[in-house]
Order: C-alpha cells, then sequence, then structure tokens
C-alpha cells in the first residue's frame, strides 16, 4: 500500500515497517536483555563485583538468605528492565510519542547510571586500598576475611573480589589487580609452572617461591601452617564394606561407584595424574558446587567424592579419607601470596606475617566447620575473628 501511494524507500522504512516490525524486534531485544542480565551474574568468576557475589557466597557457605537477595535483586531488576522496554515497544506500536518518550528518558539515565564512575574516598585516589582475593569456597572467604581484619588493624582501606577462579586468582595477582590471597602450593605447582612431579613438600615450597618471583614478580610469604590437600572421601561404613583404603581399591571398585567432584577438579592436571596412575573408570561423574558435593554423598547420590582434606565436614560426617601410595597428589600448603607492589610496602609484610606458621590443621577443620555446619552456623567473618583470636593464644 505504502508503495501503491508512491512512498519512497526513506518513508515506507520509517512510516510503515519499523512500526509493523517494533513489535518482533522489541520482544527480541527484551528476551535479550532479561538472559544479558541473569548471565551477568557470572561476572562474579572473573572477580567483578555483581549481585552473583551474593548467590555464589551464598551457596558456598549455605547462607540462605544471601542467596535470596541475590536471586530476587537479579530478578527484580530482569522485570524493571523489561517494563522499560515494554514502555518503548508500546509508545512504537501505538505512536505514542509520550509513552516513547518516556521509556527512552529512563533507558538513557539507566545507561548513563552504570557508565557513571563509582564514588571513590581519598585512600582509592592515592591507590592505597589493598584488593584481597577470595576463591569460591568457605576456607578462602574465612582466610581473606581474616587477611582483611589484620590489614584494616594495621590501618589500611581494603577491597574485596571473592569468588575467583584458581587461573582468574593467580593472574589477576600476577596483574596487579589484586594484591593478596592464600592459595595452595600443589595447585600452584599443577596450574601455574605446569609440572607433573611429586617433590617433597619444603623442596616445593622454596622452588615455588624462586619460579613464582622471578616469571611473574609474584612473592610467596610463606606457608600459614596447615595443608588443604585434594584427597578422596567416602563413608567409613560404605569404605568398610567395599574393603577400600587406597586409591588402588577405589580404581578397583570404581566400575560400581559414582564420583562427585567440585567445579574445578575434573578438569584439573591432579585428576589426570590420578586417571594416569589409578586408572579409575567410574559408573557417574558429576561436578557440584562443593556444597552440594557433600549434601550428594550425605543422601547417597554419589559413593566418593573429591573432598578437601582441612574440610571441617570431613569429621562432621564420619567421612574416611582414601590413601594415596602412588603420589598422585601433590601438597597442598595453603601460602600467602603477594603481587609486586604489595610485597614492595614494609608495612603491609609486617601486618600479614604473623599469620605465617600460625593456622595448624585442626583451627582451620574448626573454623570451616562454624561456617559449612547448618547447626550453631557463623558468617565467615566471625570464624576468621575466632581464628585470630585463636592464633594469638599460641602466640606470635
Amino acid at each position: 500500500a505504502a508503495a501503491g501511494v508512491g512512498m519512497p524507500r526513506r518513508q515506507r522504512l520509517w512510516l510503515v515497517e519499523l512500526p509493523l516490525g517494533a513489535p518482533v524486534i522489541l520482544a527480541g531485544i527484551r528476551t535479550a536483555a532479561v538472559w544479558t542480565i541473569g548471565t551477568a551474574t557470572l561476572a562474579t568468576t572473573i572477580g567483578q563485583p555483581s549481585l552473583g557475589d551474593l548467590i555464589f557466597s551464598g551457596l558456598q557457605t549455605e547462607d540462605w538468605q544471601r542467596v535470596l537477595i541475590g536471586c530476587f535483586a537479579a530478578a527484580a531488576l530482569a522485570l524493571l528492565v523489561d517494563a522499560v522496554l515494554a514502555l518503548v515497544e508500546s509508545g512504537l506500536e501505538a505512536r505514542s510519542r509520550p509513552r516513547l518518550i518516556a521509556g527512552l528518558a529512563v533507558l538513557l539515565l539507566a545507561v548513563a547510571a552504570a557508565f557513571a564512575p563509582l564514588p571513590r574516598g581519598d585512600a582509592a585516589r592515592t591507590g592505597d586500598v589493598v584488593v584481597i582475593g577470595a576463591k569460591n569456597f568457605s576456607e578462602q572467604y574465612i582466610l581473606a576475611e581474616a587477611i582483611e581484619q589484620r590489614l584494616r588493624a594495621a590501618g589500611y582501606r581494603t577491597a574485596r573480589r571473592d569468588n575467583l577462579g584458581s587461573a582468574i586468582a593467580y593472574r589477576a595477582l600476577a596483574a596487579g589487580d589484586i594484591a593478596v590471597y592464600v592459595d595452595y602450593s600443589g595447585t600452584l605447582w599443577s596450574n601455574v609452572l605446569g609440572r607433573t612431579d611429586t617433590p617433597p613438600a619444603d623442596v616445593m615450597l622454596r622452588r615455588l617461591e624462586r619460579d613464582l618471583a622471578a616469571r611473574d614478580g609474584v612473592r610467596l610469604l610463606g606457608a600459614l601452617g596447615f595443608e588443604n590437600a585434594y584427597t578422596f572421601a567416602m563413608k567409613r561404613d560404605r569404605a568398610r564394606a567395599l574393603g577400600i583404603a587406597t586409591l588402588d581399591d577405589l580404581a578397583r571398585a570404581a566400575p560400581r561407584l559414582r564420583l562427585a567432584s567440585d567445579l574445578e577438579f575434573l578438569s584439573r592436571p591432579e585428576w589426570r595424574a590420578v586417571q594416569a596412575r589409578y586408572h579409575p573408570a567410574f559408573a557417574d561423574q558429576r561436578s557440584y558446587s562443593p556444597t552440594f558435593m557433600y549434601r550428594a554423598l550425605a543422601d547417597g547420590s554419589a559413593d566418593v567424592i573429591s573432598a578437601f582434606s582441612s574440610d571441617g565436614r570431613i569429621a562432621a560426617m564420619d567421612l574416611v579419607t582414601i590413601a594415596d601410595p602412588r603420589a598422585a597428589l601433590p601438597h597442598y600448603d595453603a601460602v600467602l601470596l603477594l603481587s609486586r607492589r604489595a610485597a614492595a610496602d614494609p608495612g603491609l609484610v609486617a601486618a600479614l606475617r604473623p599469620l605465617i606458621g600460625a593456622i595448624d590443621i585442626g583451627r582451620m577443620r574448626t573454623a570451616n566447620g562454624m561456617v559449612d555446619r547448618d547447626t550453631a552456623k557463623r558468617s565467615p567473618a566471625q570464624a576468621a575473628r575466632w581464628l585470630l583470636d585463636a592464633k594469638r593464644t599460641r602466640g606470635p
């Protein structure tokens, strides 16, 4: 009809084709916007603050209030954006200038707010904020809180980047995006240096200290005093019934068993080393967040899990850990890492040095149990305060 009355191409596009197509176009944009908001919560895993911080940390510590707040806030944001785009859509469809202008104005304000710089205090402007990193499980939250409390007591301003993946955390430290975090010697040995041998713990620490400094300018300040090693764990009665005490025994029984691992383990060099030395062939292998991995073992969805030796749930659930006679899994001493800039700050080093060698495995398991267990549940900050108090009872 537009062509029949002689409209040129430009008029047909703007006056006929776009108004007719606008509802379908805007429906696609609305769907994409809602999906984008939901996906943006995953920015937490690369160290960018988002509503995912509440969701991820709440899942790990079983703080369901944090999970619900994060989920409801993300859902509310998605509904709000969808409503504004619906207003623009209805303005185009009804050719209502007021609706169109109102919807576009709200969108422009939202975009301006998203790109506006956040207010920063004097410390941020002078570069005095110390950014502390943490991976995505309870022990890391507790240790990051302990580091933060030590630094704040020494007069430093701090910020946090939680729920980082192992590779992301180390790269962020080497690049100077975070100043300090706790990692584990076996993870650094396998993932960062790409080593497959398993030397004694003291040899591994000396080589890590030398090689990380030479390659990336990262300073290994020292070991905290406990080891959080990967291990395989089963219910005690189930292991006894199957006669499983070592990974050799586990490999023989594997075709009848279901394995539950954390989100990283099945893609890590440690799992490949276990496969190369023991050749397990489990009937089923699934990855879970650590909290739900233990729940899968408790409710019978899994028979064996890739546990962590410092986890308080091992004793609480009466689990037995499986011996590794062929030394497929390296040592995992918890170590404190500093970026090049942080290592050059004598005050920061002095504030953190009392942590070196001061946290034994028993205290760390107790602190982890405070956060992970459903009864008498504590926050990571409360567990960190207890851990620091416990450390002080031992002296410097």
